[in-house]
């Protein structure tokens, strides 16, 4: 029994015909004969993969960001955006100037004003995230931004009228409380177990305001991530990745000049190397989370993201010392499954989604 359409969403465009789709490099051919075939596992959840890859390059960047941090003198959140994204940006015009991709910089007309709003509210996420890793370690910053995934599911469901199940829902909260469990958040167990050992602890007013940049930081990467969705095929990943990019510089810059930051200087090698870190892998990560997410929904893409807590605790543990408790564990078992029963849902419901 075929269940009902949902009322289309004046963002998507359902007309494909008199568009550009960059959604794919086979010919119309080659897609009409692989409908006549039973897909793989990995062809069919194609999008969730490439997300989840994202996720360990996001977590390697954090993870950056916070050794970074730890230096002296300290590089201020700005900086460390204008740095990454400007990196980004000329990697974008490089990549899109070399394989001939048309409209390098103004992006395709039709998702132009989408593609606009991607990148203000891009600028926000990431430098919110940035703000916070500055008074909290990365397992709270992580747990915190994770709520991203419930608001972008619902803003999906809202603004682009995607379907959201009940098993999604079920499935998103059981990740969520697995992010809890591994990250334990001082701020709800009352610990400061969760904090990485011989790094400064913040205070109270500090931790706060790490808390709050985090809200930021979710509220700019729903708006991120929807518009992301609501864009899909229209734009080739790296137009989406150059307007991002190129934001985040002019916004950064302009808030720079505004509140008269000072630009730091290398003093190290460890300094420079660190900031290449942060632009090379926040770069391969958001064109792999770029080009997942244009392959799947909103509400079943994020979840893949959670993925991310499980890098950082390996790479916490590598850096900083942090052994994972027995609440770590069971928070990755429960992330694990949720992720997987996610996945295996649509290989059992939805096997021909590449048509």
């Amino acid at each position: 029994m075929s269940r009902p359409k949902s009322p289309d969403s004046p963002l998507i465009h359902r007309n494909l015909q008199d568009i550009e789709n960059y959604g794919s490099m086979q010919t119309r051919q080659d897609d009409v004969a692989i409908t006549n075939e039973p897909l793989s596992f990995t062809a069919n959840n194609a999008g969730m993969l490439l997300i989840i890859y994202s996720q360990f390059f996001f977590a390697s960047m954090d993870i950056s960001v916070k050794l970074l941090n730890a230096l002296e003198p300290p590089v201020h959140t700005l900086q460390i955006v204008l740095i990454r994204m400007s990196i980004t940006f000329v990697c974008c015009e490089i990549y899109m100037t070399v394989t001939g991709i048309p409209d390098p910089i103004a992006g395709p007309k039709g998702v132009r004003m989408i593609l606009l709003i991607r990148g203000i509210t891009g600028f926000f996420g990431l430098s919110g995230m940035y703000w916070s890793l500055q008074y909290l370690s990365v397992a709270d910053a992580t747990v915190l931004v994770f709520l991203t995934p419930l608001t972008t599911a619902l803003a999906g469901s809202v603004f682009l009228k995607e379907s959201y199940s009940v098993k999604q829902a079920v499935a998103g909260a059981f990740s969520l409380l697995g992010v809890v469990l591994i990250g334990r958040p001082a701020f709800l167990f009352g610990s400061l177990d969760g904090i990485p050992q011989g790094l400064p602890a913040a205070a109270p007013g500090q931790r706060l305001a790490g808390v709050g940049a985090c809200m930021v930081s979710v509220l700019g990467n729903t708006g991120a991530y929807t518009s992301i969705r609501a864009i899909g095929k229209r734009a080739h990943p790296m137009h989406v990745m150059t307007y991002f990019s190129l934001w985040c510089t002019i916004v950064s810059s302009l808030g720079m000049v505004v509140f008269d930051i000072p630009v730091v200087y290398p003093t190290s090698w460890m300094w420079i190397l660190l900031l290449l870190m942060v632009g090379v892998f926040g770069f391969v990560a958001q064109t792999l989370l770029t080009m997942g997410l244009q392959r799947e929904t909103v509400s079943r893409g994020v979840t893949g993201m959670y993925a991310q807590v499980l890098f950082v605790v390996v790479l916490e543990r590598l850096f900083f010392g942090v052994i994972p408790s027995l609440l770590s564990v069971l928070g990755a078992a429960i992330i694990m499954s949720s992720a997987l029963y996610v996945v295996m849902k649509k290989a059992e419901t939805s096997p021909r989604q590449y048509c």
